[in-house]
């Protein structure tokens, strides 16, 4: 009789069928998901899109298939020919796999209602059971869905063990010779690891299931389970775990108090552009007002931003959110601040942000946003299409023949990729444009053949200029265009740099200028109200005649009709609040040790004794916007509608 690996081919065997069944259930949820949209989401990309789903059912099947791979190794090894010891690992994959398909069963009432995949949000309900059985007995919808599921686990166990029997049963006297067996061991092993850790250059992430811009096709691909999986983790990181800094109560008297504030206009008369004004949005990397002549004109190492502040409205006392790019990205376009060291963008199911992407998505604008690194840095690819963006230009859109650094292509060189794109889409009507700069961070690229004669030396001030030259050259081209007299062009930094600290938040890490430029439609003028990045895009609505209700959208204020008495931000640990005079300082991980300076005289005296009340009242400013804004993202209240 011929020897084979009965073992080994039952695993492969029940990993296929595994795979069929999770295929069946995507397909299902496509189907349920057109029907109930009246859409019709299959086309040439969902081929793509199933393919991304193998690759996510079989690291699921990896982890339900590891002690059943390990006793079949062992079995084969040790010539174990016991029935009870295999049935100990058929059994296991077969109640795992049931799991799983329980979790795919229960996805799809959930994504056809919420539009985002099974995740950690419906254990919110655990303490509910009653509630939940009288919920899904009481709908006939979830009911079918139910008897469904029944069905397909009886269709799973039949054919489980019409495989248990036929292909391992029947031969367990056979055994592979060891010169097979261990090789065919060693790739059994190697394969399943690569199918849990996926086939990119890092571990599979549910950010590798975005590959265009339909956020169905974006979605189907993930597996619940993973999704879930993967959101459980990433809410038990302490980082993602909920702030609470004050309670609810507190938290919603201060932005109650926000949106009872009177209006304080800042000029004589507020511009207002006309219908229909681009918008092109520029976040300049680590730019701090300390580079330039805000700060002092003899030190600046940015003469084309100064000269555009010279002909813009500029804002002198803005402060980000926090200290990384995602929180500029998020907190300038979505209107929400930094909550400690959370990764605001980095959600398993991304929250809809009702920002200025989505309104003037909504208004009809064409939405695209320019990036020199690939777009699953910061999870971009993820989360910018599914809040108001109809396109991300990345790394590999641009040609392969153009320098790249560690962050991709220079500049000069995304401007140009950028300003093409707006040439392009120009004629079809109104457009919004962000692009953010990237050159000025480490590892730097300095690029060969440019014009620009630095005055400096050393590498860090040398790629300020060549940044600010890029901005320069930018507004020069762009100037040429027909487009631009119908164009607002916005610059605010993502955040600043930690130059000449102080204190233990580097004030200038977040201290960063803000320009709004229209010549000939908004005046010159120099802006010194606090301000932060979350109220860029309802001072950009303000002037477009599109301003939300009250002037605030999210937690942003028009900063033109509006004043602010503190602004505040993190850095990860930290808390700072400033009102043109004290610095408050608040030490998460200190046993919430607070301080308070006069950082514009740069003091280290701490006067958190001599004025407890003005130490009081920024912190409940701060930690009261915080809260509401964490409140608003975990009831899902951040969206448009």
């Amino acid at each position: 009789m011929k020897k084979r690996s009965s073992r080994f081919n039952y695993l492969i065997c029940i990993y296929l069928l595994g795979i069929a069944f999770f295929t069946c259930f995507r397909i299902a949820e496509t189907v349920a998901y057109g029907v109930k949209a009246e859409v019709s989401p299959f086309g040439g990309e969902y081929a793509r899109a199933l393919w991304i789903g193998f690759l996510f059912d079989t690291a699921v099947s990896g982890y339900v298939l590891a002690l059943p791979l390990l006793m079949m190794i062992v079995g084969e090894m040790a010539r174990i020919k016991k029935r009870w010891y295999y049935a100990i690992a058929h059994y296991t994959a077969m109640v795992l796999y049931t799991v799983c398909f329980f979790a795919c069963a229960a996805d799809i009432p959930y994504f056809c209602f919420f539009f985002n995949r099974l995740d950690a949000v419906v254990l919110a309900w655990s303490d509910s059971p009653d509630t939940v059985v009288s919920m899904i007995f009481g709908d006939p919808e979830y009911v079918a869905y139910l008897i469904a599921f029944v069905v397909v686990s009886v269709g799973w166990w039949l054919l489980g063990r019409l495989i248990y029997r036929r292909v391992l049963v029947a031969h367990l006297d056979e055994h592979l010779p060891y010169v097979w067996a261990i090789p065919l061991a060693v790739v059994l092993v190697g394969l399943l690891l690569i199918g849990m850790r996926g086939l990119d250059k890092r571990p599979l992430n549910v950010r590798h299931a975005y590959f265009c811009n339909d956020p169905f096709l974006n979605q189907i691909g993930l597996n619940p389970v993973f999704t879930f999986e993967k959101s459980l983790a990433e809410r038990n990181k302490e980082e993602n775990r909920p702030v609470e800094l004050t309670d609810e109560a507190t938290a919603q008297a201060v932005v109650e108090e926000m949106k009872s504030t009177p209006p304080h206009t800042a000029l004589a008369e507020l511009p207002q552009l006309d219908e229909g004004t681009n918008v092109v949005v520029v976040l300049m990397e680590s730019m701090t007002v300390r580079k330039t002549a805000l700060h002092d004109p003899a030190t600046s190492l940015t003469p084309c931003l100064d000269s555009l502040m010279d002909c813009s409205l500029t804002f002198a006392d803005i402060w980000s959110a926090g200290i990384h790019t995602y929180n500029g990205i998020y907190s300038t376009l979505y209107s929400h601040p930094a909550i400690l060291a959370r990764h605001t963008m980095n959600h398993i199911n991304i929250p809809a942000m009702c920002g200025l992407p989505q309104t003037l998505h909504d208004a009809g604008y064409s939405t695209t946003f320019f990036i020199t690194h690939k777009a699953d840095f910061d999870n971009l690819c993820a989360f910018l299409p599914k809040n108001g963006f109809d396109r991300v230009v990345s790394l590999p859109d641009y040609p392969a023949d153009e320098p790249r650094g560690a962050y991709g292509i220079p500049d000069h060189l995304l401007f140009d990729h950028a300003l093409e794109h707006c040439d392009s889409i120009a004629h079809r009507g109104p457009f919004l444009t962000c692009i953010l700069t990237c050159s000025d961070h480490s590892p730097f690229l300095y690029p060969d053949g440019i014009s620009l004669k630095p005055r400096h030396r050393e590498m860090n001030k040398k790629m300020v200029e060549y940044a600010d030259w890029s901005i320069g050259r930018f507004m020069q081209m762009a100037a040429k265009r027909e487009w631009f007299h119908n164009t607002l062009f916005v610059f605010v930094a993502d955040h600043g740099e930690a130059l000449e600290p102080v204190y233990e938040m580097a004030l200038n890490y977040n201290h960063i200028p803000l320009l709004l430029h229209a010549p000939g439609r908004i005046a010159p003028n120099r802006m010194q109200r606090l301000g932060l990045q979350i109220d860029v895009a309802p001072t950009v609505l303000g002037l477009m005649g599109l301003a939300p209700p009250d002037n605030i959208l999210g937690l942003g204020i028009d900063l033109l009709r509006y004043e602010r008495p503190y602004a505040y931000f993190s850095a990860d640990d930290k808390i700072g609040v400033v009102d043109g005079e004290l610095f408050y300082l608040y030490r998460a991980k200190q046993d919430g040790r607070e301080s308070l300076y006069r950082y514009k005289d740069r003091s280290t005296e701490d006067l958190i004794d001599q004025y407890p009340a003005r130490a009081a009242a920024m912190r409940r400013y701060a930690f009261g916007m915080i809260q509401t804004s964490q409140q608003m993202l975990l009831n899902g209240e951040t969206g448009c509608h």
